[in-house]
């Protein structure tokens, strides 16, 4: 694996991580016309610890009240104000918990969806579609006002964004806008429940350090993780404000045509 590949892949990964787009089908897609067969997965997982990194630094005042209203609760000294974050700390570990069942029910599929283009070319048309559905919700809930059902659906849809090729960012705030959460919070939660999500797989993963470092160099993967973590930065500041504005459905426009490309590369011009 050059460094080439490997500034490829970080922006890629950082475009594609916070962008609704699917990281994983675009992924599995360039790794599988570029021939790199040989790269283990724990580089993937790599690449998300950048992106973990942007999402912490992005909400960090979000995610220093959850820890500050946790200590409180600890010490018996809970306010009002602290009412907030420790129920939104409750709805992420929901979600989060039903995220982690649908994942095992997904995990031997994601396995060979990653190989085949064809699937994953569907997955892209299916996921432009989800995204066209925007358009048709609109909601006003804050955290106060989303339940364990809102947390337990959006965390169902995020187990089943581990299909390379369904985004998602995309298929868990279209879920968070089609409970009726408010286009803010429905992304700053879509996130918020990626982090544990993305340091459960790395654990699960981390077995197969010895076969990251005896297959690329730590140079390389140094490329990978900073390219990530820049161009992901940039990637999820301006995501944030294009759901704000409302327009995620663009997203279509992109995924659908890229779908059909996907699926003739890999069919007729193979």
């Amino acid at each position: 694996m050059s460094f080439i590949d490997s500034l490829i892949l970080g922006v890629i990964q950082g475009v594609t991580e916070f962008l609704p787009v699917s990281s994983s089908g675009h992924l599995a897609v360039v790794k599988l016309f570029l021939g790199l067969k040989d790269v283990p997965v724990l580089f993937d997982i790599l690449l998300h610890i950048s992106t973990l990194l942007v999402m912490i630094l992005v909400f960090r005042k979000r995610i220093a009240g959850i820890i500050v209203s946790l200590w409180r609760l600890v010490k018996g000294q809970k306010s009002e104000d602290d009412r907030e974050n420790l129920w939104l700390f409750f709805l992420i570990i929901f979600a989060t918990i039903i995220t982690g069942i649908a994942g095992l029910g997904f995990s031997g599929l994601e396995a060979k969806i990653s190989t085949n283009p064809v699937i994953i070319g569907i997955l892209f048309i299916v996921t432009g579609i989800i995204l066209l559905l925007t358009l048709f919700f609109k909601g006003d809930k804050g955290y106060r006002q989303m339940s364990a059902w809102d947390a337990m659906v959006i965390g169902l849809f995020q187990g089943i964004g581990v299909l390379p090729g369904i985004s998602r960012s995309g298929i868990t705030i279209t879920a968070s806008l089609g409970m009726k959460v408010d286009r803010k919070y429905a992304g700053e939660f879509s996130f918020l429940i990626a982090i544990p999500a993305i340091i459960g797989a790395f654990l699960l993963k981390s077995g197969e350090a010895k076969a990251l470092l005896s297959t690329v160099s730590m140079p390389v993967m140094i490329t990978g993780f900073a390219t990530t973590f820049i161009v992901g930065l940039v990637s999820l500041i301006i995501l944030l404000k294009i759901i704000k504005s409302g327009k995620l459905y663009f997203f279509s426009f992109y995924l659908i045509p890229l779908g059909i490309a996907t699926l003739l590369k890999a069919v007729v011009f193979r």
